[in-house]
């Protein structure tokens, strides 16, 4: 099983404030350097809270493809890219670009969003998102795979469109969902499924796994040919929440090797973790975990 970090790139996480781009670059080295196999980046304008406080955050191409330049070896993903934020040429575009700029390494995650202030605020349209998440994936799916692209949609179009030079290889789609239009979708276009937010698994993982299932069966799709992620919330006990929110998982090192093993025994193919806080101290606490998990 695979196990990556989010990186800190919104206010908040691991620093006084907003982080910038050297704890991001230091967090991403340091993900490589203890072995880990993947970072990850949301991608938001910011984040309104209830009371109407704004908490920033990076754009996410940016330090997608800030962060594939500086490493070597590590998985950079997107968890994940909201489509309708940018028109779908154009994302696999870039997407293209940064899998050249990483070597081969991009993981192009793609959700059909869900916090409304930035649609508001920056005037996306927020109606019919699962609609307008398929006709984006009916152009950015085959635009990957090297094919010349023509399609008429409501919100989306193209016409003989392609993208030159044509990706080097086959990015692979991840698609983050919860129900079951979205999860048909993924089965149909996505190389990848990511569900979240978790601790140790429990029986909400394990009914959207079989709901996962459940939609392969209807696609007619093999479910060894779909890797599956999971997202989980964790936190070193010995260090002080960074919120008052609870992680989905607080425990020693030992605790938190027994929940890595027991997501892998339930199948998972790779786990997304968010360290609470985002820092090299909370990396050498996972570190750790990996290294007693396999017997170092």
């Amino acid at each position: 099983m695979k196990i990556g970090v989010v990186l800190p790139a919104a206010q908040g996480e691991g620093v006084e404030g907003m982080p910038g781009w050297p704890d991001v670059r230091a967090f991403a080295l340091g993900a490589e350097e203890r072995g880990l196999d993947s970072v990850w980046m949301y991608d938001h304008f910011y984040y309104r809270t209830e009371s109407g406080e704004l908490e920033g955050q990076h754009e996410a191409w940016t330090i997608v493809s800030a962060v594939a330049a500086v490493t070597e070896r590590i998985e950079v993903g997107t968890i994940v890219l909201c489509t309708g934020f940018r028109n779908p040429g154009l994302t696999a575009k870039m997407a293209a670009t940064a899998d050249e700029v990483s070597a081969g390494r991009l993981i192009l995650g793609l959700g059909a969003g869900w916090h409304d202030p930035e649609y508001d605020a920056f005037g996306y349209g927020r109606d019919h998102r699962a609609d307008r998440f398929e006709e984006s994936l009916q152009v950015i799916a085959p635009l990957l795979r090297g094919e010349r692209v023509t399609f008429e949609g409501r919100y989306e179009r193209a016409n003989d469109a392609e993208l030159a030079p044509a990706p080097k290889r086959r990015i692979p789609i991840l698609i983050a969902c919860r129900r079951r239009r979205m999860l048909r979708l993924t089965a149909r276009y996505a190389n990848a499924y990511n569900t979240a937010w978790y601790g140790a698994p429990d029986e909400r993982l394990e009914q959207q796994l079989a709901a996962l299932g459940e939609a392969l069966e209807a696609e007619g799709r093999d479910p060894a040919t779909m890797t599956t992620t999971v997202g989980v919330v964790a936190r070193d006990p010995t260090r002080e929440p960074n919120s008052d929110d609870d992680p989905e998982f607080a425990g020693s090192v030992d605790e938190l090797a027994k929940a890595l093993d027991a997501h892998e025994a339930l199948g998972v193919d790779h786990l997304i973790v968010v360290l609470q806080p985002m820092d090299e101290p909370s990396i050498e606490w996972l570190s750790k975990a990996l290294a007693l998990r396999s017997g170092e």
